[in-house]
């Protein structure tokens, strides 16, 4: 049985299904109108394709929300176009293609567990943990006396993803990086740093 949703309903990161397609709600906004009734402006993020859109509804007006059904893997390697993932259940092999991880694909390093998005049997998205522990493989070098500065220098990490960090961060250090924002938090103090 669907879930049937109205535009009251609406949560940021809920999924509907709308022109025959699944669309996250980015962000909405209700706006009574002077005589007429209230519609609701939304923002709505494609999720196969990944283009965002904006469109009103008439307040009221019902949608199917979309349940996926969720499954834990772990990130092994890249091969051609596609990311290889372990099913953490039944040892399977999954390929994503990287069209479908976009900037997600920057985070994934050895052995990164995550979860996949599944609908109708079809892997549709892939959350990633909030932060993920990434090795610094190149920076300027810091300078005595610059340790407390607000400053900070461009880092590349062993993924390819550049990130800005504090100017005591050397190569071979270990940094947490937050997945939501792409901003670094703090050297990882489990790696012995």
């Amino acid at each position: 049985m669907a879930q049937i949703v109205d535009t009251n309903s609406f949560r940021q990161g809920m999924m509907i299904k709308w022109e025959d397609s699944i669309w996250e709600i980015v962000d909405y906004q209700h706006h009574k109108m002077g005589r007429g009734g209230a519609i609701v402006r939304t923002k709505l993020k494609n999720i196969y394709s990944g283009t965002i859109i904006e469109t009103s509804f008439r307040a009221g007006e019902r949608f199917e929300r979309v349940v996926f059904d969720e499954r834990e893997a772990q990130y092994i390697y890249k091969e051609g176009d596609n990311y290889v993932f372990m099913d953490l259940e039944n040892y399977d092999q999954i390929y994503i293609p990287s069209t479908l991880l976009g900037d997600k694909a920057m985070y994934l390093s050895d052995n990164l567990e995550v979860t996949l998005r599944l609908y109708e049997g079809n892997v549709v998205g892939v959350d990633l943990p909030n932060t993920v522990a990434l090795k610094v493989v190149d920076t300027p070098p810091g300078y005595k006396g610059d340790t407390v500065s607000g400053g900070g220098k461009p880092a590349t990490l062993e993924t390819g993803l550049t990130v800005t960090v504090p100017m005591f961060v050397e190569v071979g250090d270990v940094v947490l990086i937050d997945t939501r924002t792409g901003e670094y938090l703090e050297r990882d103090k489990s790696k012995g740093v």
